[in-house]
């Protein structure tokens, strides 16, 4: 994590072919995050339909940084990029396809700036929480699945949600690895944290473009699932060693 840190809030935006929605996007972040210090930090992979190009156009009016990459490389390692160059106490990200709106921010903020969380997540699982009826049928199910699959891992209720926000304290130190494409997962298993508030919200689709959620992309979920796992378990039998 970069040393400079600053009292602001830091959004890191992973994005590839999302030039329809980055502008509205960042727009709303700024309406939303207007009385509030912060910087969004774009990290782009090269998306040939000009989405670094559009933010770019954008930093003059709006704390906008952007960050280009050679190639489609990931959406964890992007997150991790962005948070490497972040310089906030407070650290987030978002999807950039507007399925998550970015009116929620100021509440995650509230949750840890206020109410003394170590980690606000947007959540669509508590009470108030939800998907639009415009979310398909199949998007549903395999987010139930991979829900399900983490549930043993974390008490968050909504581990797969895309927005996250957090004290900079939590992945200070922390060994996460760009695997897969749920990195708040990585962090609820891995950092440091004591509290976790889940803030509701209603999930939309998409607004433009294509679902990046492809069978590679599933089955990378799965393998960084195995690896937590494992993980896990490796920790468990350390301690356990400790005492003997």
């Amino acid at each position: 994590m970069s040393p400079d840190r600053e009292e602001i809030v830091s959004i890191v935006i992973p994005t590839y072919n999302e030039s329809r929605n980055i502008e509205t996007l960042l727009r709303r972040l700024d309406r939303s995050l207007k009385t509030i210090p912060y910087e969004a930090i774009i990290v782009d992979d090269n998306s040939p339909d000009g989405t670094a190009h559009r933010a770019e156009r954008l930093s003059p009016q709006l704390p906008v940084k952007v960050m280009m990459r050679s190639g489609k490389l990931g959406l964890a390692s992007a997150v991790l990029a962005g948070l490497g160059a972040a310089r906030g106490d407070v650290l987030g990200f978002m999807d950039a396809d507007l399925s998550h709106p970015p009116e929620i921010l100021p509440e995650l903020l509230a949750a840890i700036r206020d109410q003394g969380a170590d980690i606000a997540v947007a959540s669509r699982l508590v009470k108030g929480g939800g998907v639009s009826d415009g979310w398909p049928q199949h998007r549903k199910l395999n987010s139930y699945v991979a829900t399900l699959l983490a549930r043993p891992l974390t008490r968050v209720k909504d581990s797969m949600s895309g927005c996250f926000m957090f004290k900079r304290e939590v992945i200070e130190c922390i060994d996460l690895v760009p695997r897969g494409y749920k990195i708040g997962l990585e962090i609820l298993v891995k950092g440091k944290y004591q509290d976790v508030v889940e803030v509701p919200f209603l999930f939309d689709n998409r607004a433009n473009g294509a679902s990046k959620l492809t069978l590679g992309v599933q089955m990378e979920y799965l393998v960084q699932v195995l690896h937590l796992y494992a993980d896990r378990l490796t920790g468990i039998l350390r301690k356990e060693n400790n005492r003997v």
